[in-house]
Formats: structure tokens, C-alpha cells, sequence
């Protein structure tokens, strides 16, 4: 049977305050009168005295009894760790459980010094449990936001069953896919919850997946999908027609594949999420990619570029004309690196226009058009008619065909600067590329300034960072040596004592260890030995291996950078670079 491994001795809480200078005897005699008349906490007294705030009192608590203390107003309790513990004992004894890691639940409380309350929870949950200490207004915030997001959850899959079983009764299941009514107000509830929990998560995609048995909703965060609820499969129906309804796509095709989007406002924050819906074996698939206005980095400095890459980044997009081509996998932020070098550019001076399909971010200042391949407007419709809009600079979203590379280039060979994407998986293979779709190799030394390709890995949690040293033979497959480390600009690091990092697990991350994710970039500079390379014909690998020589920093080289600073993991590094060399 698990017990508590805390068991802190009991204090006097006016004589700690005292000890640490943040209160007097004549403030807790007074104090200590009060109590006698109204039968309250001596805490609570001494804040409405305000003579101590709680944050002070929990804080001298925290040192006291040398137990950690937690900001719960900046923490996101989980409702399904919230259920390992009842609700009334939670309220009873002012406590809320806030991570569970192995057989170790964190429980964030008011009175850590509550060993009975410590032991009931250890017996209950067979865990052994960690006390940390929060102020009583934290926590009981978190035990409304928690329970009553369970408790909300809760309601709505019992109305989901209910009207789920109600319309099967009646034959008319199909039925829900027609106008939402007044019975189907937990549906739209569910939708919004969904919605709203995906955004305050800090969540980039969210999945509605229907199965044979079941309807599995899943977030992705930072880069990894987790399942999120599971509501009752006769919901499915609904579920998917509201959010069909609020896309403005048609609730009566199944059939095929639709695009939509959705605007809304969540805590005081306009949220943009583009919907894709996919017919499957057992229904209709949907996607919502969510676009945070608030969350767009539009300085080049905050994206992660190592300094000589982002040197050389600059000194591409400052050209007045040629192309410059972002690249990388789909989700690698190519968009956000467009916006970020258009916003560099965007000057009164200067006429920017764009061609997006779909326009993710509105940019202030910036022409930008939403292209609609399905009545004729396409990148290279929409680039066409740029041509005669005197413009200065031209983005497009992305050259899929020799039709848009070519006006693409032409443009860029009559005095326009033209940024766009392609995919592919570094910046030498973009060449290879171009040539493919039809371009001649004098055509592509003429026109494109630079390549950059990148992709995204996540960053170690800050809270939970931790070194250690690695063994031989990892920095051997590295091949981590001096030369290696002038290259990367870390003359600092010993090569014979390189140190790695990583994340522990804590509250703040969820025991994942990592926190949020950062760029890597690789840029391929079109110098004159690589034109000459180019117009030889040359392979890839000859091309990559000019580039290093010329000073490029790879996609692999960007990524063991960062953890060697501490920013991300090894193992981040072989799993976003791992067919690079």
C-alpha cells in the first residue's frame, strides 16, 4: 500500500510570518481576537486585515516546510487527473491533484500540513503522493475550472446519449444532419467545448476520427497527437454537421472532400480555424488547423535562425529581384517564415502582394488574395494579373506546377522579388525540383537568390531542464569534434565534455519533458560556384556538399546546434533529421 513520502512538521503560522518579518505580535494578537469572535482561519484573517496577502503567507509556507510552491493561476488542470481524487473530498480538504507520473500524483493544497488529508488521498489511489502548495483562491479556482469541466463533459455526453437514443428510437438518426433545433443545443455546446479547450491548450490541430465503435477526438501539441474525449458515437452524426454548419460547407455531402472555415472568439481572442473534411470507411473525417492571430511571430528573430543562417536568410530578401523559395514538409511553418520576411519587407514604399490558398494570417499593409482554383483562380491566374498591379513584391503560397514556376521566374526576371514554397525535403533538393517541373538550369541560376528549408522540433520544457553527459559513442555518431564546433560557432563547448540536455517531466509540461517547438533552417545561397554547378548538371549530393563548403549549416547541423544549447534534445534531433546527414 502507497503512502505519502511527506510528512512535514506542524508550524504556527503566526509565529513563520513573524520569524520572516511580515508580521507583528501586536498584529497577531489582534489577529488571534478576531479568530476567537469569528471562528475562521487565521490566514484568511490576517488577509482581510490586510496585513499579509495570500500569495506572502503561501510562500512562507513553501520555504518553511521546504515544499514547492505552484502558480495554479498559470497552470491548466487536467479534469481527468481532477477524477482520481472525489470532488467533496477535494473541496473538503481544499486540494486539487494537478499530474500524475508513474505511481506519483502532485497534489497542489492549501494546508500542506493536513497529514490526514496527505494519507486518506495515498489510500484512495494506491500512489504515492507529492504535496505542492497553492493559495487558496488558486485553488479553489482550479476546482471549478476542473470538476466543472468534468462535470460540464459530463452533462453533455449524457444529453449526447439521450438524443442519440431518442432519434434511433424514432428512425430518425439521420435527422440530425438536417438544422440544428432546440434538442440538439448540447451538440452545439460539445462543438464550442471541443473548441475552446483545443485553444486554451495552446493546440495547433484538432482530429475528429470516426471509428467502427467509436468517435475519437484527438489534439496535436507541439507536433504529437493525444487523444483528447471519446464522445458517444451516436453523436457522430451531429457533431459532424454543426461544425459542417459553422465551416458554411454542405451538411448533405458525404461523399467528397470539403474545405471551410471558421471564425470565432475565444477568451477575447479571434480565432481562425480552416476545416477539412475526408469521407472515410465509417464517416466523415474532420481537421481543424487553428490560426492564432495573437500567436503569429512576425520577427525573424524569434524563429529560431542560428546567426550566420539568419544572416544569410537577410541578406536574400534585401535583393530587389530573383526568388526566394521556403521549404520543408507540410506543418514545418513555412507560412509563418513568408510572413515573417514580408513583415520585414512591408515599408509605405513598397507594393506586397500575395496568393494564398488559404489566407492564414491578415497581414496590415499587405495586398493579400485567397486563390479559387474551383472558378479559374489560381496561383498562376492570380500571379498573371499581379503583373499588372505594380507590384514591388510578390508571395506565392506555392509553386505546385511549371505553369506557376515559370511566371513565377519571369517575374522574378523583370524586376520583382517573389517569395513561394515547394516541397521538398532540404535546399539543395529544391533544385532537382524545379528542374523536374521543366525548368531550364540557365532559367534557375537566373532567377532563384536562395533556398531555405527547415522544419520544426520541440523545445525542453525550461521548468524541468536538466544536463547530462552522453556516452562516447553517441557523440561519435555526430561525429562532434573541434572542426565541427568552429562550424557551429560553439567554441565554448569541450569536445572531450560535450554536454546534452533534456526534461525531467513537471506540471508544466505534463510530464512530456518538452514545451512548445522551435525552427531549424537550412540556407543555400546561389553564389556563382553554385550556378556553375547547377549548369553542369550536377547531382544533389554535389550541390549539398559546394553549400556546406560555402558555409550552409544543414538541417542536422541546425538541430544538434540547438542541443548542444540546451533548446531541444538529441532525441528530437534524430527524429526530425534522421535520413539527413
Amino acid at each position: 500500500m502507497a503512502l505519502s513520502q511527506q510528512r512535514p512538521t506542524k508550524l504556527r503560522l503566526g509565529e513563520v510570518l513573524i520569524a520572516n518579518g511580515l508580521l507583528t505580535q501586536e498584529q497577531l494578537k489582534e489577529a488571534i481576537a478576531r479568530q476567537k469572535q469569528t471562528g475562521k482561519r487565521l490566514g484568511s484573517i490576517l488577509v482581510e486585515m490586510r496585513v499579509v496577502t495570500e500569495r506572502d503567507i503561501t510562500e512562507v509556507l513553501s520555504k518553511q516546510l521546504n515544499v514547492p510552491f505552484i502558480d495554479l493561476s498559470n497552470y491548466l488542470v487536467d479534469p481527468a487527473i481532477a477524477k482520481l481524487i472525489p470532488e467533496h473530498i477535494a473541496e473538503r480538504h481544499q486540494l486539487i491533484p494537478i499530474n500524475k507520473v508513474g505511481n506519483k500524483l502532485t497534489v497542489a493544497m492549501v494546508d500542506p500540513l493536513n497529514i490526514l488529508a496527505i494519507d486518506d488521498i495515498a489510500l484512495m489511489t494506491g500512489l504515492q503522493v507529492k504535496t505542492v502548495v497553492a493559495t487558496p483562491s488558486d485553488v479553489q479556482k482550479a476546482l471549478q475550472e476542473a470538476y466543472g469541466a468534468q462535470s460540464k463533459m459530463d452533462d453533455l455526453m449524457d444529453d449526447l446519449v439521450d438524443i442519440g437514443k431518442d432519434a434511433e428510437k424514432d428512425g430518425e438518426l439521420g435527422a440530425l444532419d438536417g438544422e440544428l433545433g432546440e434538442n440538439d443545443a448540447p451538440i452545439i455546446r460539445l462543438c464550442n467545448l471541443i473548441i475552446s479547450q483545443a485553444v486554451s491548450s495552446g493546440v495547433s490541430d484538432i482530429h475528429i476520427e470516426p471509428f467502427e465503435k467509436e468517435l475519437r477526438i484527438r489534439y496535436r501539441q507541439d507536433g504529437v497527437l493525444y487523444n483528447a474525449m471519446a464522445p458517444p458515437k451516436r453523436a457522430q452524426a451531429a457533431i459532424s454537421s454543426r461544425l459542417k454548419i459553422m465551416a458554411t460547407l454542405d451538411i448533405a455531402e458525404k461523399r467528397l472532400p470539403q474545405d471551410g472555415r471558421i471564425k470565432i472568439r475565444v477568451n477575447n481572442r479571434t480565432i481562425d480555424l480552416r476545416v477539412s473534411t475526408l469521407p472515410t470507411t465509417w464517416g466523415e473525417k474532420i481537421v481543424m488547423r487553428i490560426l492564432d492571430q495573437s500567436s503569429l511571430k512576425v520577427s525573424l528573430e524569434e524563429l529560431g535562425f542560428e546567426p550566420s543562417t539568419l544572416e544569410r536568410f537577410k541578406r536574400g530578401i534585401e535583393v530587389p529581384y530573383g526568388i526566394i523559395l521556403v521549404t520543408g514538409p507540410t506543418g514545418s511553418g513555412k507560412t509563418t517564415t513568408l510572413y515573417s520576411a514580408l513583415s520585414t519587407l512591408n515599408e509605405p514604399k513598397v507594393n506586397i502582394m500575395t496568393a494564398e490558398d488559404p489566407v492564414e494570417y491578415m497581414l496590415n499593409g499587405i495586398n493579400q488574395v485567397q486563390c479559387r482554383p474551383d472558378i479559374g483562380l489560381t496561383f498562376a491566374a492570380a500571379l498573371r494579373s499581379f503583373l499588372r498591379q505594380d507590384p514591388d513584391i510578390v508571395m506565392v503560397g506555392e509553386i505546385r506546377d511549371r505553369e506557376t514556376a515559370e511566371i513565377s521566374i519571369k517575374a522574378s526576371m523583370t524586376g520583382h522579388l517573389v517569395l513561394s514554397t515547394l516541397h521538398t525535403n532540404d535546399a539543395p533538393s529544391t533544385i532537382a525540383r524545379l528542374v523536374d517541373m521543366g525548368i531550364e538550369g540557365f532559367m534557375v541560376t537566373s532567377s532563384v537568390v536562395l533556398v531555405q528549408a527547415q522544419r520544426l522540433v520541440r523545445s525542453i520544457c525550461k521548468d524541468c531542464k536538466m544536463e547530462y553527459r552522453p556516452k562516447k559513442e553517441l557523440t561519435e555518431q555526430f561525429g562532434i569534434d573541434a572542426e565541427l564546433l568552429r562550424r557551429l560557432d560553439l567554441p565554448h563547448v569541450d569536445e572531450k565534455n560535450v554536454k546534452f540536455y533534456k526534461g525531467k517531466g513537471c506540471e508544466s509540461c505534463g510530464s512530456d519533458g518538452y514545451r512548445g517547438r522551435m525552427g531549424i533552417y537550412e540556407v543555400m545561397e546561389m553564389t556563382e560556384n553554385m550556378r556553375q554547378c547547377i549548369l553542369k548538371a550536377g547531382s544533389t549530393t554535389d550541390m549539398s556538399r559546394l553549400a556546406r563548403k560555402e558555409g550552409m549549416l544543414t538541417l542536422r547541423e541546425s538541430a544538434l546546434r540547438k542541443a548542444l544549447l540546451g533548446v531541444t534534445t538529441v532525441e528530437e534531433v534524430v527524429r526530425v533529421t534522421a535520413a539527413d546527414r
